[in-house]
């Protein structure tokens, strides 16, 4: 289940739309941003059926 978030580059600070893959339960991953095209560490919290908790944003290089 795909659901669509807005995030902030923590590099650059522009708002992007993006997708959250639900359906793959807890997860962390890379997305590059698409106005600077620095890698955002993604951090998805999801429920037992598949609803988005949390969403969390990183700088790879903290």
């Amino acid at each position: 289940m795909l659901e669509p978030v807005l995030i902030y580059c923590p590099y650059c600070g522009e708002a992007i739309v993006t997708q959250a893959d639900c359906s793959a339960g807890n997860q962390e991953y890379i997305e590059d941003c698409q106005v600077c095209c620095r890698p955002i560490i993604m951090t998805l919290e999801v429920d037992e059926d598949g609803r988005l908790i949390a969403l969390d944003t990183r700088r790879e290089d903290e």
